[in-house]
């Protein structure tokens, strides 16, 4: 089945009780119970409703994966992975990653014992130097946030797996229509379902999705017992997004790409990452592993001057300065001190991460608009 079909009908049928082809919101707590017992699947809410498990089952076709498992959060999400480990284990993930991925693991848990290096992953050389027997776990971003660096899935994979390795990767800025890391030897891909997934700005979740049988069983478990579970409300409001995923994605990448390229044409802007531009250094491998190039791009203007970046984000009026991204509507972020704030200054700017930097997730309107407001706040 092709991508276009799953995102529509994978894991979903026609209501049997109505026939609505729409699944149902489960808006309820609890399930009736013939006996102690003896229920029909469902037991508490917490635990299962229809509306995830049709959610569930929609996402991990979509990753051609076994298991997807959602989360109230993407860091809901992040935080079950977390959990699996103990005290003095360590985990090696990309210096170039989302602030609350960095917050989460150095402020929270840090603290119970978790072990971080954070390394310059987009070099697979850099992750042989890094390992220790200490390191359990290597998370990867690819694209990265907000830098649009790449890390070669395949390299880092046969890395993990000649030494034992659970290997995560943060799918978030690529989506399963760009890309599908299981097949390139990931054990668990992440979602912030929030973004791409959803694409609405209307609903906060995450999401796992894995092959392996027993850790999807440890994983089940630590939803279950620790509770950071979606609503029917927003799994019913993810599975309208993912039918339309497949049409959404090829217009945010049509767009960024006549944006990324207006950008580095531009007589005021420096630097633009994008992986679809051939300047980009790792271009050819977002042609291998990747179907289309994504809707992020991150530019600097010449100067380096913050006051200048901030009028610019201050000007924009189609664009709106906001949190999140992979909206159908443009946003505009400023990393240093919004998504990535959390991330201590020096950190920042030694993985490259200038306090000018403004990221735009650019969306599905009509690119002559979006250009347009381009050129008039970059004056």
């Amino acid at each position: 089945m092709n991508f276009g079909t799953k995102a529509i009908h994978a894991g979903q049928h026609p209501d049997p009780t109505t026939g609505a082809i729409m699944t149902p919101i489960y808006q309820t707590s609890t399930y009736v119970q013939e006996s102690p017992g003896k229920h029909k699947g469902y037991e508490y809410a917490r635990t299962q409703n229809p509306t995830r498990d049709a959610l569930q089952a929609n996402l991990a076709a979509l990753e051609n994966g076994k298991h997807g498992i959602c989360y109230a959060s993407g860091l809901g999400a992040t935080d079950a992975i977390l959990k699996l480990f103990k005290p003095g284990d360590e985990i090696i993930a990309s210096s170039d990653l989302y602030g609350g991925t960095y917050r989460i693991m150095v402020r929270v848990f840090q603290e119970f014992g978790l072990k971080f290096k954070f390394v310059g992953l987009d070099n697979p050389a850099n992750l042989e130097a890094a390992l220790s027997p200490d390191t359990k776990m290597v998370w990867i971003e690819t694209p990265t946030n907000p830098l649009l660096r790449l890390v070669d899935m395949a390299a880092i994979s046969a890395i993990t797996k000649a030494r034992g390795l659970m290997l995560v990767v943060d799918n978030t800025f690529a989506s399963p229509y760009l890309q599908n890391p299981l097949d390139q030897g990931a054990d668990i891909v992440m979602h912030s379902v929030t973004k791409y997934l959803g694409g609405h700005s209307d609903t906060v979740m995450g999401a796992i999705i894995l092959n392996d049988d027993a850790l999807a069983d440890r994983l089940r478990f630590i939803q279950n017992a620790c509770g950071a579970v979606p609503g029917p409300q927003d799994c019913f409001l993810v599975l309208r997004g993912t039918k339309t995923l497949h049409v959404r994605m090829q217009r945010h990448c049509e767009n960024a790409l006549k944006i990324a390229r207006y950008l580095s044409e531009h007589p005021k802007v420096g630097q633009v990452n994008y992986p679809g531009l051939e300047s980009h250094p790792q271009h050819e491998l977002a042609k291998r592993q990747m179907r289309d190039f994504g809707g992020m791009v991150s530019f600097e203007l010449k100067g380096d001057s913050l006051p200048e970046a901030v009028r610019v984000m201050e000007s924009f009026k189609v664009f709106s300065l906001g949190e999140s991204l992979g909206g159908v509507e443009s946003l505009c972020t400023h990393p240093a001190s919004m998504t990535h704030a959390s991330i201590p200054k020096e950190e920042r700017e030694k993985n490259g991460l200038k306090d000018t930097l403004i990221r735009l997730s650019v969306g599905i309107e009509d690119a002559e608009d979006l250009i347009e407001d381009l050129r008039q706040a970059i004056v």
